[in-house]
């Protein structure tokens, strides 16, 4: 008998975890927080990485690499970034281990102590921004616009897989500006690339927003945001992009020299997305009986399953779905024929209906004399007899309509889940059922800050585009230039 796997109306978070670990993305590592991302769940991650990687190419942006530790001295150098990231930080104070004398195994050695403590990268504006000064004396320097793909380390107390981890993986630009005009620029336009990537690549819908104060990044003078909305009605913040300001130039001392032989600071920016983006593609789409990928990020976009008796059947359909695998990849659509004689088709179908592979094809005897195939789609569970002839430009549009319908049932769902209200009561009752609340706020870190204590929601953006409406606060009915978004989150 199949086993029976939680629903998400019954338990979303366990639907989650299961289905996490029924698709073979990740599993618990015994270090503790920690995670490990099992070959198919990287090759998602693989295929996130080459395209973002691409994009920020294309922008202009090179990659470096800068050390995982990072002297204790430079986190203390901007006072509100040591501030925000104090309490998740790693720390190692010893560099040395040595046999224990009663046999018991091995000891940190006491003569290894360091001189300074290193923090294991919680992300690293202050590592390269003191490389920054020895690279930058004038103008004829910038800007310098680069990128890291990297793992850092974030002490977490609550953990859960690709969402939240103690360490994980991302990718961190950094940018040095001669001009406050042209840091903001670039702010901006990574915020864009980040929202291309979402709605073009993972079929998410996301909304490009500001945050406010609060929930700004430590050391940023502004912290820009892609916030989306997850199928239990709660948001995730998908992707940022600060502009910094002369922050960490006043705090490294990096000056440049202007056209006209004066001193100034440098303007900086940083961005960054995560790992956890495999958890917003997992619970944007994916259903009751597994993963759902949208095609743009499957790792197979297309498998073929031969349904037969005999060997001669076999290698009939297999001639068959030899030559659409060449036709396939003629058109860069990835393709497996899985022959594997030890496991019945119905198996395979399950299997590879819990891994999201967005096209399934099958064929037996009978289909082959008749020139068909059996293409089944993973988005809707529809199924139907396709012409064998032409059969790869069939499945070229199948799989641009799959992109294209994940997107729009996601953008469907949370419209359908965001609403305007005006009473902090009514605020209060209806926050626990999720979706976007559009609702006046008078401004203030007090008042925002009431309301994550009484509700557990907090302000996730002010959206870029939204309408100026005056209106009165929902909470003291204070003055508001316009509606914000609050939700619950991950």
């Amino acid at each position: 008998m199949a086993q029976k796997y939680v629903t998400r109306a019954e338990d979303y978070s366990k639907w989650y975890n299961e289905l996490v670990y029924r698709a073979d993305l990740a599993e618990h590592s015994d270090v503790r927080g920690c995670m490990v991302i099992k070959p198919y769940g990287y090759a998602i991650w693989e295929k996130m990485r080459d395209i973002l990687d691409a994009k920020f190419k294309e922008t202009g942006h090179s990659n470096a690499y800068f050390p995982l530790f990072i002297p204790k001295s430079y986190l203390s150098k901007e006072a509100s970034h040591i501030d925000g990231f104090a309490k998740e930080c790693a720390v190692v104070t010893h560099y040395r281990l040595k046999n224990a004398e009663d046999g018991s195994g091995v000891i940190v050695d006491p003569d290894s102590k360091l001189e300074e403590e290193l923090i294991v990268r919680p992300t690293s504006e202050t590592i390269i921004w003191n490389s920054y000064k020895n690279w930058i004396q004038s103008y004829r320097d910038l800007p310098i616009l680069i990128n890291q793909w990297a793992n850092v380390v974030r002490w977490e107390m609550k953990t859960r897989l690709f969402l939240r981890t103690t360490e994980f993986l991302w990718q961190e630009g950094h940018t040095a500006h001669a001009t406050k005009q042209e840091a903001i620029a670039e702010t901006e336009q990574m915020l864009d690339v980040y929202e291309d990537f979402a709605q073009n690549y993972m079929s998410m819908p996301v909304i490009k927003g500001r945050k406010t104060a609060n929930e700004r990044f430590a050391g940023a003078d502004d912290t820009l945001c892609i916030e989306a909305m997850m199928q239990d009605g709660k948001a995730l913040q998908a992707g940022t992009s600060h502009f910094l300001g002369q922050n960490f130039a006043k705090a490294f001392e990096v000056k440049f020299a202007d056209k006209e032989g004066k001193l100034d600071y440098v303007w900086a920016t940083s961005w960054g997305v995560s790992t956890r983006l495999m958890g917003a593609l997992i619970m944007t789409h994916s259903d009751d009986e597994g993963l759902v990928l949208p095609p743009a990020l499957a790792p197979i976009q297309v498998v073929a399953v031969p349904i037969y008796r005999t060997e001669e059947e076999l290698t009939a359909i297999s001639e068959k779905m030899k030559e659409l695998s060449i036709k396939l990849k003629a058109k860069g659509i990835s393709f497996k024929f899985d022959d594997d004689d030890n496991r019945r088709p119905g198996w395979k179908f399950a299997e590879y209906e819990s891994k999201g592979v967005p096209v399934r094809v099958a064929m037996g005897p009978r289909d082959l004399e008749n020139g068909k195939a059996e293409i089944a789609r993973r988005d809707n569970k529809t199924k139907e007899l396709v012409d064998f002839v032409g059969l790869e430009d069939y499945i070229e549009q199948l799989l641009a309509d799959i992109q294209s319908n994940l997107l729009q049932k996601a953008m469907t769902f949370r419209e359908e889940n965001t609403r305007e209200i005006d009473s902090y009561e009514e605020f209060k009752k209806e926050i626990d059922k999720g979706g976007f609340f559009l609702a006046h706020w008078d401004g203030t870190p007090e008042t925002e800050e009431r309301i994550k204590e009484e509700t557990k929601a907090t302000i996730r953006c002010i959206a870029l585009d939204r309408k100026e409406e005056p209106g009165l606060c929902m909470v003291t009915g204070k003055p508001s230039a316009g509606r914000v978004i609050f939700a619950k989150a991950y």
